[in-house]
């Protein structure tokens, strides 16, 4: 197998497995917080980050620029015909294995770790100030703006919604009681005689959330589901405009595809791997960072939205991931709601994305290049 196939395939495994990954991480507040089931989040996921996939063949393409290694490695490395190919064996390897453990990590992490440990490979060393100031400032700053962001934007939404006198609602499950009654030793088939009626009360956190009220003359809850939709699509359009460049790059850098092919190529092999593999990162992102109301989800997937599109707006590699999960800690923090525990796990995998896909690029540079 020559190495531009080798690196063919492994781009869209790459792609693949960004999609599985990455997809459900816009509309993971939709399903945390039981706006909607998994079928329909997932519905939504795929439909906007392929539009987003397809906006970056004219918003997006510094990023591509950034992704090719020119400035990073050395030249000679780019020039190895190994090089690129071990770069992108390496980064979907380390994404394949987060995802089978479901855990949500950066793929824009492992491109930086492979194109390192391949540039390390190749001898050619890596410039360590673009490397500094383009890859891993943007990487480091952007969960810790988005977690900022998010923890002081619900106060000011819940507020906002308070003064605008939207309240919130507890309900009243009733349902019917059927006891049997049998004398003591005799048979239980005894026709039911009575029926009582059961009232009980609970919290919104055991039913149904609703929202009451009324802004601007639309009900409050109708309101708020329109918007915490419209987020989600932003979020995910978002996700596809910043992270499908960064893949195709890899193609498009040694004329493999062209830069429009390589494109549309990852966009369709992303939508493929949510679809068919994003179910134990949903998981994760959806119900074990914290818990979360549609307001609450509504706030985060905002925060996320805003920095990914002015991120992919202005070329920083920022990382969808850690701007989601970031944006959701944030939420937990404000409402006393975050399992910090998982949020640990979740840090401890986003250290060890960079280190793992390096290696494993080296030693795929290794034997491609024998």
């Amino acid at each position: 197998m020559t190495t531009s196939l080798v690196l063919v395939v492994a781009v869209l495994l790459l792609a693949y497995a960004n999609g599985a990954n990455d997809n459900f991480k816009g509309v993971a507040t939709l399903f945390g917080s039981a706006t909607c089931d998994y079928r329909r989040a997932l519905a939504v996921a795929t439909v906007a980050t392929l539009l987003g996939s397809l906006a970056a063949l004219v918003a997006a393409k510094g990023l591509l620029a950034a992704f090719s290694g020119k400035g990073l490695v050395a030249a000679t490395a780019l020039a190895d015909p190994a090089f690129l190919p071990a770069v992108a064996v390496g980064a979907a390897a380390t994404i394949l294995l987060a995802t089978r453990i479901g855990m949500p990590v950066s793929t824009t992490h492992a491109l930086v770790g492979a194109l390192i440990g391949g540039g390390l490979a190749a001898g050619g060393g890596v410039h360590l100030a673009p490397l500094i100031h383009t890859f891993v400032v943007p990487l480091l700053a952007s969960p810790v703006l988005a977690l900022g962001g998010a923890a002081l934007l619900y106060p000011l939404l819940r507020n906002g919604r308070r003064f605008l006198g939207v309240g919130r609602e507890s309900c009243l499950c009733v349902g019917e009681v059927a006891p049997v009654l049998a004398p003591a030793g005799g048979s239980c088939a005894i026709a039911v005689e009575t029926r009582q009626i059961q009232l009980t009360a609970a919290t919104a956190g055991e039913c149904a959330h609703r929202y009451t009220g009324r802004v601007v003359g639309v009900q409050a809850q109708a309101l708020l589901d329109g918007l915490h939709y419209a987020s989600a699509v932003a979020v995910s359009f978002a996700r596809g405009l910043n992270d499908t460049p960064k893949i195709a790059a890899l193609l498009a850098g040694v004329g493999a595809l062209g830069s429009d092919h390589a494109i549309v190529a990852c966009a369709v092999a992303i939508g493929v791997g949510g679809l068919l593999a994003a179910r134990r990162v949903a998981e994760t992102v959806g119900h074990r960072v914290t818990a979360m109301n549609e307001g609450q989800g509504f706030t985060a997937n905002v925060v996320t939205a805003f920095f990914v599109i002015v991120a992919s707006r202005w070329g920083v590699p920022v990382s969808t991931t850690h701007v989601a999960c970031g944006a959701l800690a944030g939420i937990g923090g404000a409402t006393g709601n975050a399992k910090w525990r998982m949020i640990a796990t979740i840090a401890l995998a986003w250290v060890a994305t960079l280190p793992v896909a390096a290696a494993l690029a080296a030693a795929t540079f290794s034997l491609l290049g024998k």
